[in-house]
């Protein structure tokens, strides 16, 4: 092997990736053709989705003793119903909450306690209402909130960077 065989192999390697790119240029190209045609109708049936997407939060808010028990359904693959949010936790005295910790879950408290001594909302998160409680911190927000999910959740991705694009090129 000599330099010359370098230069050569160089070259070789220099007109396949000049190559790929021209052909990589021209599928962009007409992706962003196949986009551009398609777009106006992808908006048009992404309005529709929306609306219906309301209709249906309105009809699960009318008929909320409905989702009881159980309290999400299965239909045409989309999966309805009410679900419940994690909450939000608060307390007046973070001092007291570090103390309190320290004394009923002293196993814990690294994991429960930020180094600077305040107590962890991450870490909270994951305690019973009734620990919480113990520990003077309240949880509000933690309401039903509707759900609709489709379990074919790999096209809303692929609806949702179509539309990214689109704004990122109107901007």
């Amino acid at each position: 092997m000599n330099m010359q065989d370098i230069e050569e192999r160089t070259g070789d390697y220099a007109k396949a990736r000049n190559m790929l790119t021209l052909k990589a240029r021209l599928v962009e190209a007409e992706i962003a053709e196949v986009k551009k045609k398609n777009m106006p109708m992808l908006k048009r049936l992404i309005l529709t989705v929306q609306e219906k997407i309301a209709a249906l939060k309105a009809s699960i808010e009318e008929s909320r003793p409905l989702f009881e028990k159980p309290r999400t359904r299965m239909f045409y693959g989309i999966k309805v119903g009410l679900q419940k949010q994690k909450g939000k936790i608060t307390w007046e005295d973070g001092d007291k909450v570090v103390a309190l910790i320290k004394k009923h879950f002293p196993e814990k408290a690294d994991l429960l306690i930020h180094t600077e001594e305040r107590p962890s909302k991450d870490a909270l998160q994951d305690l019973s209402a009734a620990d919480l409680k113990k520990l003077g911190v309240s949880v509000t927000q933690d309401t039903d909130e509707i759900l609709i999910k489709s379990t074919d959740s790999e096209i809303d991705k692929l609806i949702n960077a179509l539309l990214k694009e689109e704004k990122e090129e109107e901007a």
